[in-house]
């Protein structure tokens, strides 16, 4: 009998799902548990399967198209059986009203001087049926996903050259790859436009880009957590020359794709002080506060559609090669988004390091339940005065957010003593 089939929950903090692609076209068969389509959730992309044989009769959101949980995105049955009673039932639930919402919407949207917003992204068009030769455009306005924005970005391509293939004739990745393999990469930047004073220029053409999941997330998340959470920030500075002759005598002696990082011992100084802070290494519960027994660490990664972070679980227990290792391939799960939920979520702290970037100082948004987060800057020599004499010294800048509510001043003070100890001192990481 044929049934909706509704966007399911693929991971622990997903409240919708956007359609990366459909596996299966309209009219396929599909085996119990085969993969029906791949789902952007708020961190990974997922498969999404049917749980008995079937039939996919009715795609009800395409490519690109976000929906909540339990919300009806196909219609499944046996071949040939009739849909029409349950698409009836589907349209007057709501989807009618939700796409005459959408172009209310969109026409609110309209820029103050639409012609000329227009005529700046197209030439006129005649009235016709035939498909459009050039990119389709919603009221004047391209459809480009971030992704594809950035790599026409990145090739100097102009959008208006490509025609896109994605939904309502959007420009996706394949789309931009399409048009470099075809030759039409446009490196040069155009020359620029000579104006003179006469010149009118109307309001600045734009895009909309749908906002990816992953982006909805973060952006939900950080807001969480810079309202109730009552955050104060502790910052010192890092001597790190020990720890970089320690990195240089490990890499020595191992392989070359064994080597670890700088970051790889900051993350198993941070999980060794942890221990011996066990306020830092705790979450706030309302009526209790959760102390954990050992250091799962969170260690940010940044992504195509945002920011992830891959958890390094008992990093208090391994050393500097194994946590390398779990950091380079937790990583390169983030980037093709494999990761499990199991991998990125339930770090009891998590680090940030943007010292690679050439960042000297930041601060971190904790992310709850987590009561701290270490923003990690770059190591850079600088002169210091030590024992009387001016020296050069390798300092590092590291600030921690903390939540008030379980982390003092005075507790979070001694966490980063400790850690700063175990840096300055990588020997006290061992005691």
């Amino acid at each position: 009998m044929a049934e909706k089939f509704l966007m399911p929950k693929l991971s622990p903090t997903m409240e919708e799902g956007q359609i990366s692609r459909w596996v299966k076209n309209e009219g396929d068969a599909y085996e119990a548990n085969e993969p029906l389509a791949e789902v952007d959730t708020d961190k990974a992309t997922m498969e999404m399967t049917a749980l008995s044989a079937g039939t996919l009769l009715k795609i009800l959101k395409g490519a690109g198209e976000t929906a909540a949980l339990g919300e009806p995105i196909a219609i499944i049955g046996q071949k040939g059986e009739d849909i029409s009673a349950l698409l009836a039932e589907i349209s007057s639930n709501g989807k009618a009203s939700a796409e005459a919402k959408e172009a209310k919407e969109e026409k609110k949207a309209e820029p103050a001087t639409p012609a000329t917003v227009a005529a700046a992204l197209e030439s006129p068009r005649q009235e016709t049926s035939a498909q459009p030769a050039a990119p389709s455009r919603s009221n004047g306005r391209l459809i480009v996903s971030p992704i594809a924005a950035r790599m026409a970005a990145e090739n100097s391509i102009d959008l208006k050259n490509v025609t896109g293939t994605g939904p309502n004739g959007r420009i996706i990745k394949r789309d931009i790859e399409s048009f470099l393999e075809s030759g039409g990469q446009s490196a040069k930047a155009p020359p620029a436009r000579q104006f003179t004073p006469s010149t009118i220029v109307g309001a600045s053409p734009y895009t909309d880009e749908n906002t990816s999941q992953m982006r909805r997330v973060i952006a939900s998340r950080l807001t969480e957590s810079i309202g109730p959470v009552p955050t104060f920030y502790l910052t010192v500075e890092i001597e790190m020359d020990n720890t970089l002759g320690l990195r240089k005598q490990v890499n020595a002696t191992i392989s070359e794709d064994q080597k670890i990082s700088v970051n790889d011992i900051i993350v198993k100084a941070a999980a060794m002080a942890l221990v011996k802070h066990p306020f830092a290494n705790a979450s706030y519960q309302d009526k209790t506060i959760r102390f954990y027994q050992q250091a799962d660490i969170g260690v940010a990664v940044a992504i195509e559609d945002g920011l992830i972070t891959p958890v390094i679980r008992g990093a208090n227990l391994k050393g500097f090669i194994e946590i390398s290792a779990e950091i380079k391939d937790l990583a390169v799960k983030a980037r093709s988004k494999k990761l499990q939920p199991e991998e990125y979520t339930g770090a009891t702290f998590s680090i940030s390091n943007l010292g690679m970037f050439g960042i000297k100082e930041f601060t971190a948004i904790i992310n709850p339940p987590e009561a701290g987060i270490l923003a990690v800057g770059g190591a850079s020599p600088v002169p210091v005065v030590r024992n009387g004499e001016i020296v050069i010294r390798n300092i590092m800048h590291v600030t921690m957010s903390c939540d008030h509510r379980v982390v003092d001043g005075a507790t979070g003070a001694k966490f980063l003593q400790t850690f700063k100890q175990m840096l300055e001192q990588p020997g006290m990481m061992m005691a």
